[in-house]
């Protein structure tokens, strides 16, 4: 693309973003956020405030809860448990004590002695 090319394509986006900036000089509600920001920087400067002071007091909660939260702490995975029946060569692997098999086994031979199963 030559130089001439690219300075027109330029010159031609400067001239539509003039135009919507234009736009928006004569929108009813920017100018009301205009003046709301100048009012509200006037106030704060009167009092000797910053941006920081405005929210904490429009929400106290927000600043307060990341002080007393307790920081939550990831649990601890289970890990996983392998049982081997020596009279039948079924294997069971279980994460908790809450395993069918595991409990059959228990009750049939005792909990002592199928803890003494796992590998």
């Amino acid at each position: 693309m030559s130089k001439l090319v690219e300075y027109r394509a330029l010159e031609q986006q400067l001239s539509e973003q003039l135009a919507e900036l234009e736009a928006m000089k004569n929108d009813k509600r920017l100018n009301q956020e205009i003046e709301f920001e100048r009012k509200l920087r006037q106030l704060m400067d009167g009092y000797g405030k910053k941006l920081g002071d405005i929210i904490s007091l429009l929400q106290p909660s927000t600043g307060r809860t990341k002080l007393l939260a307790p920081a939550k702490t990831k649990r601890r995975e289970r890990q996983v448990k392998r049982y081997k029946n020596p009279h039948t060569n079924e294997v069971v692997e279980t994460k908790g004590g809450n395993h069918k098999v595991l409990k059959a086994w228990k009750q049939e031979y005792g909990a002592a002695i199928v803890d003494s199963w796992l590998q």
